[in-house]
């Protein structure tokens, strides 16, 4: 029986979930591909904790090198994270002509153009498809069966721990701390969650996604993307009075030679299939030109979920090389670069609905003032809800506007922030609508 030969870089939750998947479905894999993977080494700085899993103690190591070094290792898997180590690791590992799956949605977002130069090189295959949205098989999906398509848009739910305190204030109407405390005490979110709730990590998956989808191997820093510490119980209140929930969306939108590529709460329409995905679950909505619209929905996270994805990946290099070849598909789908070169499009270009909450005193005129900045701005009011009056303190005017600039939007609220019965500065979120929403 032929046999494939990995080793392991980094034995944490998802490198012991890849490795209880290989001992527990063995026989599986075997008939599926034809042969055997077989793990002859694994590589992290603690040896001794209990993973759950059962592997023999001679083939754990403290030296990621023993894996590097091992002509007889065909494939390294690399699930430390970070980005420094693993790029130098996954660097030595293509020289010495072995095959790489990772899971580091940092690095392909951040070093994805390097990465797949240097595979092309050394005609090595590498893997990432655990890098985005868990178990879902997004990045196949993209790269293979959706080949046929023009991709259109695609709008996602990525980040498990965001959309988690947003269920948990939208269904128990929770303040955010109270929210991303009950997650920590639920294992939601991580001990320091900065990546999770300030759109970091989704805008790491969005940039893979839009790579994938287009062609080009675009780059972290070109995503816009706020996080969801804005959002209050108040601004979800009214959302659900006008029929929408508040969502963390990573959006992108083909426009001539243009992506829009952007991560940031907004409006959802409640019958929209993609407001309720709920929990720590993610969604991945893409429309193609022939297939129309596809959701690909699941758990984004965790163990046994996204260990399945690294093991997908090391099948797909086990029938491969069982096969005699390599770069049967190119990292990213596309043989040859797209003729057309595409740019993401500035923030300020954006196209969008949006929704105001102006903390105002409650006199005689304010809305007419506000709206009139909004109009010279070229800025039209959809719907409006005014709360009663209240003497002598603020009361919120939450408005909801029609298809307006982004550039303009900000020149209006800064001018708006200044008037002097306005209290408070402006909330504003955009309103998503378009592209099957």
């Amino acid at each position: 029986m032929p046999t494939l030969h990995i080793g392991l870089i980094g034995f944490g939750t998802v490198g012991a979930g890849m490795v209880e998947i290989l001992l527990h479905n063995r026989q599986l894999i075997a008939d599926r591909i034809g042969g055997e993977i077989v793990l002859k080494r694994i590589a992290d700085l603690d040896i001794r904790t209990d993973r759950g899993v059962s592997v023999d103690p001679a083939i754990l190591t403290t030296d990621a090198m023993d894996i590097i070094d091992d002509p007889g290792i065909e494939v390294m898997v690399e699930l430390m994270g970070g980005c420094d180590q693993a790029l130098d690791y996954i660097s030595m590992a293509m020289e010495r002509g072995k095959h790489v799956v990772s899971a580091n949605k940092a690095l392909i977002a951040t070093h994805g153009k390097q990465l797949f130069e240097m595979a092309e090189r050394y005609g090595v295959d590498i893997a990432f498809g655990a890098s985005v949205a868990g178990g879902i098989p997004i990045i196949k999906s993209l790269r293979e069966g959706l080949a046929a398509n023009r991709i259109q848009s695609a709008l996602a739910i990525l980040n498990g721990t965001s959309n988690y305190i947003l269920t948990r204030m939208t269904q128990e109407g929770l303040s955010f701390q109270e929210a991303l405390s009950m997650a920590k005490r639920l294992g939601y979110a991580e001990a320091n969650p900065t990546l999770d709730i300030d759109g970091s990590d989704a805008a790491h998956k969005l940039t893979i996604i839009i790579s994938l989808a287009f062609g080009f191997p675009f780059s972290y820093g070109d995503i816009y993307k706020e996080g969801i510490d804005t959002v209050s119980p108040e601004d979800i209140r009214f959302a659900g009075e006008f029929g929408y929930c508040v969502k963390l969306l990573a959006i992108a939108r083909k426009s001539d030679d243009q992506i829009e590529a952007r991560v940031h709460p907004a409006f959802v329409p409640r019958d929209h299939i993609l407001a309720n995905v709920n929990e720590a679950y993610n969604a991945v909505y893409v429309e193609g030109d022939f297939v129309g619209q596809t959701l690909f929905y699941g758990l984004g996270a965790g163990r046994k979920p996204t260990g399945s994805a690294v093991v997908a990946d090391l099948v797909d290099i086990a029938r491969n090389h069982f096969k005699g070849i390599t770069r049967r598909v190119s990292p990213l789908s596309f043989s040859r670069t797209p003729s057309k070169e595409l740019s993401i499009k500035p923030m300020d270009e954006i196209m969008t609905d949006y929704y105001f909450r102006v903390s105002a005193l409650d006199r005689p005129g304010v809305l007419s003032r506000i709206s009139g900045i909004l109009a010279e701005h070229n800025i039209s009011i959809a719907a409006v809800i005014q709360k009663k009056r209240e003497a002598h303190r603020a009361v919120p005017v939450v408005m909801l506007t029609h298809e307006a600039r982004e550039r303009d939007v900000r020149k209006s609220l800064e001018l708006i922030d200044k008037l002097d019965v306005v209290t408070d500065k402006t909330v504003v979120f955009r309103v998503e609508k378009k592209a099957g929403i």
